[in-house]
């Protein structure tokens, strides 16, 4: 009691002195706190700007709160009213302390704290209208009205220069250290500087109000120039999204040091446990199934699944360990040509294969051919393995290629995990990488692996009879389907003659296949053959007429509301403090196709990017291009899609996920405000 009353007289002296400081207000008092209203100079020029603040007195065992009050608490609002011309910025936050309440944790000050403004367009009388929240074992609201009059004259510092002063050493200062933030939550932060010589322990204050829980204890890991810190996720975190915030590192000395960081997504996984990594993949392998690209071969898989009905169940586990090798094969030779791509110095990522126009063409056209035999223009065999002419022989062979099929037809295609497991895998040794993509083919295998050797499915299935023709027949269109869309890939590759030179091949495929049946029908066996070799081979011929045409202008895609890509062109807008929105895609990225079609091109999207001044940038990777690929490797990505939100004003970029939706688009876009 003493101590209260105490702090009450002193509040009094206060209050009566506080009419002989000019460029301090008149307090608001209240047995809880004192406030005033200070200036940092005495006078000031025209149009120079200058700082006031609002100080905050507490009394002993009370303390406001910071711009995030954590779980639970109000942040100080600051309401000015200036001269014509004259605005005020922002609160300039001095660093807060963590203050548990309860089963709770808040983020604010206790004893004295000044909160800076710079006002800028001149000097002036300054009113201002506060409202504050001082909690002890009670919260009570407090406001209060303010007033200075900063004259016109020479700079010159005020006698409360020093508490502006006090209030910049207490500052949070731009991180030195590089961070990343996993979607499990690790925070991992690398630099000179940190280790366990020289950290005694470490914390981290989230910006955002429910990206972390506040009262989770943070584990902390040290190690050579790098700590890192466990943090429970809370309901807004979001996966792939920037997490700002402080970090406060606690020194040998008991010396605390707050930095403000932005914490990248998603290159924590580099350093994952291996076991963690193989988990994603495998999870990503198994997503991959339900990717449109893959639809096709599911034509395949029917009609192999259809044909396996009444065997033996070893027949059945025979043709699901041949489709799975091939699977795994496919998986491996993606792995150990991107190791060499990038032991020779290129660039190169998942579904670069589809950036040749080659690669892309020939895949229609056995995905045509793959259709004329389930159509019955022409007969290899009755297996699952009728998804490529190497199946010729059927049986175990032709499941084996099967597999090698899906996964090429599937590149095109990025399912969620897969992006962190492939970056944390190329990130790590060849025996890592290719384990990573090992367990991402048997993650794509498994749901044919259990479908075919589950003793229950099998006998599910339908007896083999009359109707398997009439499903393969059927089962033909899908791949007719995704030949018509490969083509469409192709102009964007290569354009117009690209096309041509595609449909010339299709033709020829298609009169190889005719002429293959008509010899296995028994018409002119020798001379049939002879045909649909020569057929075959002009098609191979043809693929070397476009293999280097120049890439189209990439112009189709709402001209008007995008600009192409290029580093210069976002630097220049960066500099300018404009809002940026990157779209890396790619004519062979179904999954990109799709984003745009319900995630970018809706009117409200639009829009919005309209009202907010965001320039919308679209970097085409259809064909190879080292600068886009650049960009993506220094946002930790190997493929596309990827999409990045630059708020403008110096702010860190925001990576949006894999997988778009309207509301996405536009919550991110709310969150930069403008």
């Amino acid at each position: 009691m003493t101590r209260l009353r105490t702090w009450i007289a002193g509040l009094a002296l206060l209050a009566a002195a506080a009419p002989a400081h000019a460029l301090e207000s008149a307090p608001v008092v209240s047995p809880r706190a004192a406030a005033t209203l200070v200036s940092e100079v005495d006078a000031a020029l025209p149009g120079q700007p200058f700082r006031v603040g609002l100080r905050l007195r507490m009394a002993p065992g009370w303390h406001t709160y910071w711009q995030n009050p954590g779980d639970a608490g109000v942040a100080p609002e600051l309401s000015f009213t200036l001269p014509a011309g004259a605005t005020a910025g922002p609160i300039a936050w001095p660093a807060p302390a963590r203050q548990p309440e309860g089963p709770l944790m808040t983020y604010g000050y206790s004893g004295e704290v000044l909160l800076p403004v710079t006002i800028s367009g001149g000097p002036g009388p300054v009113a201002l209208h506060a409202t504050w929240l001082v909690c002890e074992k009670i919260c009570v609201p407090e406001e209060g009205d303010f007033r200075i009059d900063v004259p016109a004259g020479a700079r010159s510092l005020s006698a409360e220069a020093p508490l502006f002063t006090a209030a910049d050493a207490r500052m949070p200062r731009p991180s030195p250290w590089q961070a990343r933030i996993a979607p499990d939550g690790t925070l991992a932060v690398t630099g000179e500087g940190l280790s366990g010589a020289t950290v005694q322990d470490a914390w981290f204050i989230p910006d955002g109000f429910g990206t972390i829980e506040n009262s989770a204890p943070q584990t902390l890991t040290l190690r050579d120039n790098g700590l890192r810190l466990a943090l429970k996720t809370g309901p807004d975190f979001r996966a792939g999204v920037p997490l700002d915030g402080l970090l406060v590192i606690r020194d040998r000395g008991g010396q605390d040091s707050t930095v403000q960081i932005a914490a990248a997504p998603g290159a924590v996984a580099a350093t994952m446990p291996l076991l963690q990594v193989l988990g994603l993949a495998l999870l990503g392998g198994l997503i991959l199934n339900l990717m449109p690209c893959v639809f096709p071969v599911l034509a395949m898989k029917a009609v192999g699944l259809a044909a396996l009905s009444g065997k033996e169940r070893g027949h059945a586990w025979g043709h699901a360990a041949a489709y799975t090798a091939g699977v795994l094969a496919c998986f491996a030779a993606i792995a150990f040509t991107l190791l060499a791509l990038r032991q020779a110095g290129a660039v190169a990522g998942w579904g670069f294969q589809f950036q040749s126009p080659v690669f892309v063409a020939a895949t229609a056209w056995v995905l045509f051919a793959v259709g004329l035999n389930l159509s019955g223009v022409f007969a290899m065999g009755g297996s699952v393995g009728v998804g490529q002419s190497l199946a010729v022989r059927g049986g175990h062979a032709g499941s084996f290629f099967t597999g090698l099929l899906a996964v090429l037809v599937a590149t095109p295609c990025t399912a969620p995990f897969m992006g962190v497991a492939i970056t944390a895998g190329l990130a790590g040794s060849p025996v890592d990488t290719l384990a990573v993509f090992v367990a991402m083919g048997l993650g794509l295998a498994l749901p044919y692996v259990l479908l075919a050797t589950i003793p229950a499915v099998a006998r599910a299935l339908p007896r083999p009879g009359p109707w398997m023709d009439i499903l393969k027949q059927v089962l033909a269109f899908p791949m007719y389907a995704a030949s018509a869309w490969l083509v469409w890939v192709v102009s964007q590759g290569a354009g117009p003659p690209g096309v041509m030179a595609t449909a010339a091949g299709l033709v020829l495929i298609g009169f190889a296949g005719w002429a293959l049946g008509l010899a296995q029908s028994g018409a002119g066996r020798r001379l049939s053959r002879g045909v649909a070799v020569v057929a075959g081979l002009a098609a191979l011929g043809v693929l070397a007429g476009f293999a280097m045409a120049p890439s189209p202008e990439q112009q189709t895609q709402s001209a008007q509301d995008s600009e192409k890509f290029s580093a210069a062109r976002l630097a220049a807008l960066q500099a300018e403090g404009r809002p940026v929105f990157v779209n890396m895609t790619a004519a062979w990225c179904v999954t990109c196709l799709v984003n745009e079609r319900i995630a970018l091109a809706p009117e409200s999207v639009r829009q919005a990017f309209a009202t907010r001044g965001v320039t919308y940038l679209k970097g085409d990777w259809t064909r190879q291009d080292p600068e886009i690929t650049r960009f993506l490797r220094a946002h930790d990505r190997d493929g596309v899609p990827l999409y990045m939100l630059f708020p403008g004003g110096n702010r860190p970029p925001i990576m949006l996920p894999q997988i778009l939706t309207a509301g996405i688009v536009l919550d991110a876009l709310d969150g930069i405000g403008g």
